[in-house]
């Protein structure tokens, strides 16, 4: 339960700068969650890995271009806002560079149309910010807004669509569920057409998801909650799933939180919407899903001990260390692995 336990060294030149020309030409490691065995191949093969009747569940969020770049009204100093939660009618919780400069009721210009004010700076290095606009809140961002990309990404990003995935429905999301990334809507047709049963939950991604681990015993870190959601519909598919045997694999860590949520929750599936902070690292029980198609992920990370519970943090690492070997790129625009 150490930190350090979820360490390990990477040189900066596997960090998926960019994305590939084509989705689903990644790299695709397949990881034997029982031996720790793995094999590799590419993406678009994950259909000769999944069986008629398997359930594959995705994260239909999408990616609010949310890194909003203003200045204070009265100095013209620059502030950079990133949006990552909406509290309650016009206030957002955020974070804000640099927050020390910035009291209670800064007033925050972002153009003509939106000023910001700072309403409570809190412990945990956050800010509560209630927007002043005229027309419709959201327009205004994807019209002003950037995409909020990782830090560890450099490179610009020539088209925004590529930070989403090609099935994103409903805006809400500070990142996005990079697993889906890999996606085309071909390979998410031919998936359908092996009879493979598709659906989708929500889960908009917050600081939760990037926010580090800062305590030496992983059991202290405080998980922040982020809202999900799922509908009658896929709480029946999903059910039926269950009780007949077959698998229901999530795409992404997103996804496994809200299904984990869920079950933990009633021990079924449910129609249900709410906030979860649930922290999955090993030692812990699934109750939902039988495997994860997911990114390989940053060292000390949630998401790093996430698959080390549905794994073994032992298989994790080594795997890790075999996708070193065999040059496969990390992080958000880098390569998956399917753990089944």
């Amino acid at each position: 339960m150490n930190i350090e336990d979820y360490d390990y060294e990477l040189d900066e030149k596997f960090i998926a700068q960019k994305p590939l020309k084509e989705r689903s030409e990644s790299k695709l490691m397949l990881l034997n969650k029982e031996t720790g065995e793995y094999t590799h191949t590419k993406f678009y093969h994950i259909i000769d890995y999944l069986n008629k009747g398997d359930v594959l569940v995705l994260n239909d969020t999408k990616v609010l271009p949310a890194r909003l770049m203003g200045e204070k009204e009265e100095t013209k100093a620059k502030i950079e806002v990133l949006l990552l939660k909406n509290i309650e009618g016009d206030k957002w919780e955020c974070l804000a560079r640099p927050l020390k400069r910035l009291k209670e009721g800064t007033v925050i210009k972002f153009n003509a149309q939106l000023t910001g004010t700072l309403i409570t700076k809190k412990e945990d290095g956050l800010a509560i910010i209630e927007f002043h606009y005229e027309g419709i809140f959201l327009e205004i961002i994807e019209n002003i807004g950037l995409m909020p990309l990782p830090p560890y990404i450099h490179e610009t990003l020539k088209e925004n669509a590529r930070y989403q995935t090609v099935y994103a429905k409903y805006l809400g999301s500070a990142a996005a569920p990079t697993a889906g990334l890999h996606f085309t809507k071909d390979l998410l047709q031919k998936i359908q057409e092996k009879g493979v049963i598709i659906c989708y939950v929500t889960l908009h991604v917050g600081l939760g998801t990037f926010r580090p681990v800062n305590t030496t015993d992983i059991r202290k870190h405080h998980m922040h909650s982020e809202f999900y959601q799922m509908t009658a519909p896929v709480a029946k598919i999903l059910n039926n799933a269950k009780k007949q045997g077959q698998k229901i694999y999530a795409v992404g860590t997103t996804s496994t939180r809200v299904l984990e949520t869920i079950m933990q929750k009633y021990h079924e599936f449910r129609e249900d919407a709410g906030n979860t902070d649930i922290f999955i690292y090993p030692g812990y029980k699934f109750l939902a899903i039988d495997g994860l198609i997911t990114n390989f992920h940053l060292p000390k990370s949630t998401l790093l001990m996430l698959v080390s519970a549905l794994s073994k943090r032992e298989y994790i690492l080594n795997a890790y260390e075999e996708a070193k070997k065999s040059h496969y790129r990390f992080f958000s625009f880098g390569d998956a692995m399917f753990i089944k």
